[in-house]
């Protein structure tokens, strides 16, 4: 009898810590101090642990594509919403109406309800004032200037292959080209012999400017204006032809193994509180709960390109082989 009872009261101990350590797996492409300021949040006031990853939107993709048989991660938070999208139409997502969705304008979240926006963020340029006045360099303003000689081999943007912020570049090119494919990547093999290195993340160029490394990178400009509000002492510019932006998104994993805290999270990072935490990153947030922090940029700040997310979700693959052959692999 003592046995019985020992071996229940052992069998209800492992069930109350069972209980108290439910967690949720979460591949992200946040940064990760904004990624662990979002899911630390959310362990606190629920109990469930995220076990987060941070990768690269287009490695995301590429990992819920070699896992689809049986996904480590249950919910996808943030990366750009083109990356969503083509998740979607490869069935490696699935959809889910959160009661809170109706907060997020229409267009930013999809009708079927596999992917829904949580910020915007346009494209721009960042330089390092220190190295560009030592090298003679003035800041670039236009994707025309990107191309001048003085530039060479002082630029650097992200690997398309690996990010959705330099696909989004690719089709910001194509756009401000008025869809002349041809024109496109004679710019972009232009603008190849100025880049010094591609970089994983679309996060990294940037950071590296800011540190002195190379004066010049193309990316998001919430991640450069978190730049320059912590002291880097650096310049921003918004492409004068005009420039594309991201709709970073949330998507829940096709038969992922927490569903459960997966739509726990998911509903929690539509709330007010954790939209709030989104608006203080300097984006521009998409939910009409959240409040934008004053210094970000704003889409009514800036030039935008008229984006076609659809087109650019359905022709992600064509562009991406067409510029791995003729830049990526030339190099």
């Amino acid at each position: 009898m003592k046995k019985l009872l020992a071996l229940a009261a052992g069998m209800a101990i492992s069930a109350t810590l069972a209980f108290g350590q439910q967690s949720v797996g979460a591949y992200t492409t946040l940064e990760e101090p904004l990624a662990k300021q979002l899911f630390e949040q959310f362990e606190k006031e629920t109990g469930i642990k995220v076990n987060w990853q941070r990768l690269a939107g287009g490695e995301v993709e590429t990992r819920l594509e070699a896992e689809k048989a049986n996904p480590q991660a249950s919910i996808w938070v943030g990366g750009v919403g083109l990356n969503h999208m083509s998740a979607k139409i490869k069935g490696l997502t699935t959809p889910y109406k959160s009661k809170l969705a109706s907060n997020t304008p229409e267009q930013y979240r999809d009708k079927e309800n596999y992917w829904i926006g949580l910020y915007v963020g346009p494209l721009a340029f960042i330089t390092n004032d220190k190295i560009a006045k030592e090298q003679n360099l003035t800041p670039p303003k236009s994707w025309k200037d990107l191309l001048k000689p003085e530039y060479k081999g002082k630029i650097r943007v992200a690997n398309p292959t690996t990010s959705g912020t330099a696909y989004n570049m690719i089709t910001t090119i194509r756009y401000i080209f008025k869809g002349d494919e041809e024109k496109t990547f004679d710019y972009l093999k232009k603008l190849d012999a100025n880049i010094d290195q591609y970089t994983k993340s679309g996060a990294a160029g940037g950071k590296s400017a800011a540190i002195g490394e190379i004066p010049v990178a193309i990316g998001y400009a919430h991640d450069m204006v978190k730049l320059k509000v912590e002291g880097a002492p650096v310049t921003i510019t918004i492409p004068s032809e005009g420039t594309g932006y991201e709709v970073a998104s949330m998507s829940l994993v096709k038969d992922g193994k927490d569903m459960v805290n997966a739509k726990k999270l998911y509903d929690w990072i539509l709330q007010k509180e954790a939209q709030n935490i989104i608006g203080q990153w300097y984006v521009v947030p998409l939910s009409k709960l959240a409040t934008k922090n004053p210094v970000a940029f704003s889409l009514k700040d800036v030039k935008t390109v008229n984006q076609d997310l659809v087109w650019d979700s359905d022709n992600k693959n064509r562009l991406l082989d067409r510029w791995t052959k003729e830049i990526g692999s030339k190099r």
